[in-house]
């Protein structure tokens, strides 16, 4: 049950489309935003009016600061006034959604009674409307995922200090912070594909707004700890206790998560602004990610005895070299996409390494080469190690719904 309505992209100004979205460290492909919606004359008698004037209120409170910050959220402004922003949105989300399932209790009709609409960013079509209480609770669960993302994007996005450091930081605090964010965004996510989707008929999922499809909510679960994974390798960098075998087990996690996310985004047809920048960077995140795992892969190699292992160390150097080069292109290109972004000061892993892989991979290119013939030295890259994916989303459930 339930009935889908979309609105073509250019039959009204819902969507707002910011020209340019400022520094960014975590990309959030738009928010969605709410339309209004009337419970009581959905709902009418069917259910107490104390209850009904309680979803009214909370959801109302929703599409006014949606509305209002939602199409600028993603842009960079203070911290302080952005960041309370962000978390007052995801507060009136979590405090409507246990409200919200009511509708739901008891298997009860009323989940098809109620008209929901709201604008993406990421679909051809503006706008989709649906009779269906489950597309609002989607809805939801991807705006709190947004937000969380949103927030991280600002702690991690480097600033100047007042205790003589020229070079703008991220601190550690900010740094551990945003783990635990990405761990709770990851954790909204699976919960939609794992425990939401599954309320729909094959029918109405293919009916979704591709923001809202399987492959793209997989995908920003495995950017979110993608990304958590790069902040504990840039951690790891910085620690005088890890070694290079972590390091490297790190780095090659790290392959395998946007891996996964560019797998995911295949084939769907991301084809305006946010949705291709959204296919640019998780291209750019997996190239950066693929030059940090040949880097100490080739580390690794290279303090082998053997001519075979050098010659496989340096191969694997090369590949990072490369991988680097291509990687800031890539950057260039996410950056130029509409709507138009700024790579903020490089810190962590991308600090590190861009110092790092050029000047190593040309020492050892050179000692190899004067040690052997240029034969012994592979030409192709040596395969990475797979290990499992050790970063997991948070377990979120749903709110319970008492049996009446």
């Amino acid at each position: 049950m339930g009935c889908f309505a979309s609105t073509p992209k250019d039959t009204g100004g819902n969507r707002r489309k910011p020209t340019s979205i400022g520094e960014v460290s975590v990309y959030v492909p738009g928010l969605r935003i709410p339309r209004p919606v009337e419970f009581s004359q959905a709902l009418g008698d069917q259910l107490p009016k104390t209850l009904v004037e309680r979803l009214t209120a909370l959801r109302t409170r929703i599409v006014v600061m949606a509305n209002q910050e939602g199409p600028t959220i993603t842009r960079t402004r203070r911290k302080t006034q952005h960041g309370s922003t962000l978390s007052d949105l995801h507060q009136a989300l979590v405090d409507y959604l246990p409200v919200l399932l009511e509708l739901t209790k008891d298997g009860s009709h009323l989940q098809f009674n109620v008209h929901f609409i709201w604008v993406n960013q990421e679909d051809e079509e503006e706008e989709t409307a649906m009779s269906n209480i489950w597309y609002e609770v989607l809805s939801v669960l991807h705006l709190m995922a947004m937000l969380q993302m949103s927030q991280a994007n600002l702690l991690l996005l480097p600033r100047g200090f007042s205790d003589g450091h020229n070079h703008p930081k991220v601190s550690e605090e900010n740094r551990r912070a945003s783990i635990d964010i990405f761990l709770k965004a990851a954790g909204y996510l699976d919960c939609a594909v794992k425990n939401v989707l599954p309320q729909f008929s094959a029918e109405q999922r293919r009916s979704l707004p591709v923001d809202l499809a399987e492959g793209v909510l997989r995908a920003l679960c495995l950017q979110a700890l993608g990304q958590g994974v790069d902040i504990q390798l840039g951690m790891a960098i910085d620690s005088s206790k890890a070694t290079l075998a972590v390091k490297r087990r790190l780095a090659c996690e790290m392959v395998k998560y946007w891996q996964q996310a560019q797998d995911n985004l295949m084939n769907l047809p991301l084809a305006n602004g946010w949705g291709e920048k959204h296919r640019l960077f998780v291209k750019w995140k997996y190239v950066e990610a693929k030059a940090a795992a040949y880097y100490y892969h080739g580390l690794i190699l290279d303090e082998g005895n053997t001519e075979k292992s050098h010659g496989m160390a340096v191969a694997a150097l090369q590949a990072a070299d490369e991988c680097f080069k291509e990687s800031k292109k890539a950057s260039e290109a996410f950056n130029a996409s509409s709507p138009t972004s700024r790579t903020p000061p490089l810190f962590g892993t991308m600090k590190y390494l861009t110092e790092k892989i050029p000047k190593d991979t040309s020492s050892k290119v050179r000692i190899n080469r004067d040690l052997y013939s240029y034969e012994k030295i592979m030409e192709t890259a040596p395969t990475l190690p797979d290990f499992a994916l050790a970063l997991k989303p948070d377990e979120y459930q749903l709110p319970l719904v008492e049996s009446s």
